[in-house]
């Protein structure tokens, strides 16, 4: 695909006031890949499929009784597909309706999880060129993500190298279900080729792992499974600290997405304490875990926390660091925020113009 850069004149002008770092585009059918990739894995893909990790799972993962398919009942297009499969759609509903001066585009149905490599990474990079036609050459407001095959580090590297050449893209996007945690060496040519590009690394929920979604097993119900996101992306965070990661690349960036985030200050404590008297396992991390954490770390709003006391939250926002909290809808899922309502009410008009859309606008350079 002959991708040309948007003209700078189209680009927004005005002082950024909203930024959404999780908004959803969908394919209206699998269909939609095949003008971007070859004719070997397009009948690859036609004749066998793929073959995700989660060979246990059977059926769709969101719940059977949710005819949305894990969006919102009124996020249907009129002119037909599925839920984010509509531009014009997506526009009136969502860009037009809030002023979103910026959306990060992070699609779900990527390559990676796929126990055959090159196809997962022909999907992954098939879905970045229908990313830029559908989405945003026509639409500036929008921002893609490389979608990569992560657990093909150097095609993944490749992919990003390719890519960030050729387009002002927003992040790398990740998944949080890798076959290894994502802090292992394995995934570092990952990390290295996005900040030698400026590019900050995504990683939102789900993946196909292989195993199961929680540290004890698969889980009865639906609610397990999204309450569980916390502990499984704290796993990622411990692994990306213990293992020298941002020693390595002190420039590196992590936003965690959908992933809530009043787990984390607890989590840094604990891995302060358990540090300071184990610290000889581990003496490539020179510093406590909790100022790795605080300086690399990023986190969205969507889902939010809300504590019965809503000073708690802002406890936490303030351990986090006010400029490290991005808002995020997730449109058009189920579980939709709405930006009008969902920074608590006691935060500062300061902090709030940070968390609406300062911060995201620091972070990945728009405007």
């Amino acid at each position: 695909m002959n991708i040309q850069a948007p003209n700078p004149a189209f680009r927004q002008t005005q002082k950024i006031q909203l930024v959404d770092c999780d908004v959803h585009p969908r394919l209206r059918s699998p269909d939609q890949l095949k003008p971007y990739m070859s004719e070997r894995w397009w009948n690859h893909f036609q004749t066998y499929g793929a073959r995700k990790r989660n060979g246990v799972m059977k059926g769709h993962p969101y719940p059977k009784s949710g005819p949305s398919d894990g969006s919102r009942r009124d996020a249907w297009p009129p002119a037909g597909g599925p839920p984010g499969s509509d531009l014009d759609f997506m526009r009136q509903q969502h860009l037009d309706l809030y002023g979103v001066n910026y959306g990060i585009i992070n699609p779900l149905w990527v390559g990676a999880g796929d126990q055959n490599l090159d196809l997962g990474s022909a999907l992954a990079s098939a879905q970045n060129d229908w990313q830029m036609e559908h989405w945003a050459l026509p639409e500036p407001r929008l921002r893609p993500s490389i979608v990569v095959n992560y657990d093909d580090a150097a095609s993944a590297r490749a992919e990003i190298q390719k890519r960030a050449r050729e387009y002002d893209y927003a992040q790398v996007m990740l998944l949080s279900r890798s076959a290894e945690a994502l802090g292992r060496k394995r995934y570092w040519p990952i990390y290295e080729a996005a900040v030698e590009h400026g590019l900050p690394v995504g990683i939102h929920v789900f993946g196909f792992s292989g195993l199961a979604i929680t540290p004890t097993g698969w889980p009865s119900f639906y609610m397990e499974e999204m309450s569980a996101h916390g502990t499984s992306v704290s796993a990622i965070v411990m692994s990306m600290v213990m293992e020298g990661l941002f020693e390595h690349l002190p420039d590196l960036r992590i936003v965690l997405i959908e992933s809530g985030f009043a787990w984390l200050p607890s989590l840094a404590w604990r891995l302060d304490k358990c540090w300071a008297r184990m610290r000889d396992e581990t003496p490539h991390v020179r510093r406590p875990p909790s100022e790795y954490i605080r300086e690399h770390i990023y986190v969205t709003t969507q889902p939010i926390e809300e504590p019965n006391q809503p000073g708690h939250l802002e406890d936490v926002f303030r351990w986090i660091g006010w400029d490290r909290v991005l808002f995020s809808s997730d449109y058009p899922h189920w579980d939709f925020d709405d930006p009008k309502y969902v920074i608590p009410r006691g935060v500062s008009d300061e902090n709030r113009r940070k968390i609406l859309g300062g911060n995201a606008a620091a972070l990945y350079r728009l405007g």
